[in-house]
């Protein structure tokens, strides 16, 4: 299998999610494995008040992170470690073993607070096998040398959908 990772950045709600949940459809259609984590975010009353994370292949669920006071925080939100590591860190574990396709959305300060989870990250990098990840805005630079970046917009999602579609798709031999 050929060394393939996909790095998809943008604006807060412009899509990133939603993307990597249409490819991760698609691709099941096929009968591959994908494992990894989602984030989406948590809202009361039209305000985003914190961020849940969800294993992929478990459909285990967790609080990434929540506005309030704590520790460790990024902005107003404190980050729930607990359920990174066992939640996203864990789906990441189980994918880079048994997944054919490893999914991390998203990769940013609220994630770089754990250390396993930038291990983890590393390791899904070195790996043999397709990576899709989102990844914040301001940490996109530091992974376009690992594979390719993509930069979201409302005008190109559909485009970029399907570019990442097709290149999965040769990589796994589909």
């Amino acid at each position: 299998m050929s060394l393939m990772k996909i790095f998809v950045t943008g604006l807060p709600g412009v899509g990133k999610t939603t993307l990597v949940l249409r490819v991760v459809k698609e691709l099941k259609t096929h009968n591959l494995k994908i494992c990894g984590f989602i984030t989406q975010e948590v809202r009361e009353k039209g305000r985003r008040v914190g961020f849940k994370i969800k294993a992929l292949d478990t459909g285990e669920e967790g609080i990434l992170a929540w506005v309030g006071s704590g520790y460790p925080r990024v902005g107003k939100y404190v980050v729930n470690l607990d359920d990174l590591n066992n939640v996203g860190v864990s789906a990441i574990r189980r994918a880079l073993k048994n997944a054919d396709v490893i999914v991390i959305d998203e990769i940013g300060a609220m994630e770089y607070k754990s250390k396993e989870f930038a291990e983890a990250v590393e390791e899904a990098i070195k790996s043999e096998k397709p990576l899709l990840a989102t990844v914040h805005r301001k940490y996109a630079e530091r992974f376009k040398n690992f594979g390719t970046l993509y930069t979201l917009t409302p005008d190109n999602r559909e485009t970029i959908r399907q570019e990442i579609l097709k290149s999965l798709k040769t990589a796994l031999k589909l």
